[in-house]
C-alpha cells in the first residue's frame, strides 16, 4: 500500500507538471507553442528511432546521418507548415520561408550523404524515415499551422483556441474513456490493449462531445469553429482518431516488447505515450477545419 501511494503521488505531481508545462506552451505565445512543440517533436523521434531498431534491427544501423538528418529534416517540414504570412510573434513567413529552404537542403543532402558515408542504402530503413517523417513531423506541423491560422492580430485567440479544441477533447476523451472503463468496462475494445473496453470507449466518446459541445457553446462569439455543432465535430472526429492513434502506438510497443516508449514522465512513459493520440489526430481534424469549417 505505502508503494501504490508513492507512486500515486509520483504520478500526480508529473500529471500537473506536465499541465503546467502544456499551458504556458500552448497560451503563452506563438514562439513558446513553437519551442514546445519543438521540444515534443524530437523526443517523440528519438522514441520512434528506438521502437523500430527493436522491431527491425536493421534499422539500428542506419549512420548518424540519416539518424539526426531526418529528425532536423522533419523539423524543417514542421516550421514549412506554419502559415505563410502569419504577422504573430514569429513574424511574417520567418518560419515558413526556413523551415522551406531547410527542408529542401536537408531532403537532397540527406540521400547523398547516406551512401557517401555507408556506401550502401537500404530502402526499408528509408521507408522507416519517411514514416516517421508522416506520423511525426507532418502531423505536428499541421497543428503549428492551425496555430498560425489566421494571419491578423485580432483573431490570434482563435488560433489558441483551434488546437484547445483538438487537445482537450483528447484529454476529456481519453480520462473519461479510462474512468468509465474502470468503472463498468467489460467488453475489450482490442487484442492490441487488453484494457481498453468499448463501454469506456463510448463513454469517452460520448463525454468529450458533450464537453466541447458545451465549451463552445460557451465560448461561442461568431466564429464558426466555436458554433457548437463544429466543436462538437472535433471532439468526434479527435476521440474516434486518438484511440485508433493510441491501439497504434501499443501495437508498435507490442512488436518492440517494451512497456513505454520512453520515461521522460515517471509513471506516464515518454513523449510517444503521452502523445499517440494527437499524433493521429491531427490530420483528420486539419483536414476537416481546412475543407468544411
Amino acid at each position: 500500500m505505502a508503494l501504490q501511494a508513492v507512486t500515486f503521488r509520483i504520478r500526480a505531481l508529473t500529471s500537473l507538471v506536465f499541465v503546467a508545462v502544456m499551458l504556458i506552451g500552448l497560451l503563452w505565445n506563438t514562439l513558446s507553442f513553437f519551442i514546445l512543440f519543438s521540444i515534443i517533436h524530437f523526443g517523440c523521434w528519438y522514441e520512434y528511432q528506438k521502437l523500430v531498431s527493436k522491431i527491425d534491427p536493421v534499422y539500428a544501423e542506419i549512420s548518424s546521418f540519416q539518424k539526426y538528418g531526418v529528425m532536423i529534416a522533419g523539423w524543417c517540414i514542421m516550421m514549412f507548415c506554419s502559415r505563410p504570412g502569419y504577422n504573430g510573434d514569429i513574424g511574417s513567413n520567418g518560419l515558413h520561408n526556413v523551415g522551406l529552404y531547410g527542408g529542401l537542403l536537408f531532403l537532397f543532402i540527406l540521400p547523398v550523404a547516406e551512401i557517401l558515408y555507408t556506401h550502401k542504402t537500404y530502402l526499408r530503413n528509408m521507408g522507416y524515415s519517411v514514416l516517421g517523417l508522416v506520423y511525426i513531423s507532418l502531423s505536428l506541423g499541421l497543428l503549428l499551422n492551425l496555430r498560425t491560422f489566421y494571419t491578423g492580430k485580432a483573431l490570434e485567440d482563435v488560433n489558441k483556441l483551434l488546437v484547445l479544441a483538438i487537445i482537450l477533447s483528447l484529454w476529456v476523451n481519453d480520462t473519461m474513456a479510462y474512468l468509465i472503463g474502470s468503472i463498468i468496462g467489460k467488453t475489450p475494445l482490442s487484442s492490441i490493449s487488453p484494457k481498453k473496453t468499448w463501454e469506456g470507449t463510448i463513454g469517452g466518446f460520448i463525454f468529450a462531445v458533450i464537453t466541447m459541445g458545451a465549451v463552445g457553446y460557451y465560448l461561442s462569439s461568431g466564429f464558426e469553429l466555436q458554433a457548437v455543432s463544429q466543436w462538437m465535430i472535433v471532439a468526434a472526429i479527435a476521440s474516434i482518431a486518438g484511440t485508433v492513434g493510441d491501439l497504434l502506438q501499443s501495437k508498435l510497443k507490442r512488436l518492440a516488447d517494451v512497456k513505454d516508449s520512453g520515461h521522460i514522465m515517471p509513471g506516464h512513459g515518454g513523449f510517444l505515450d503521452r502523445f499517440d493520440s494527437l499524433l493521429f489526430a491531427t490530420p483528420f481534424i486539419w483536414f476537416y477545419i481546412v475543407m468544411f469549417a
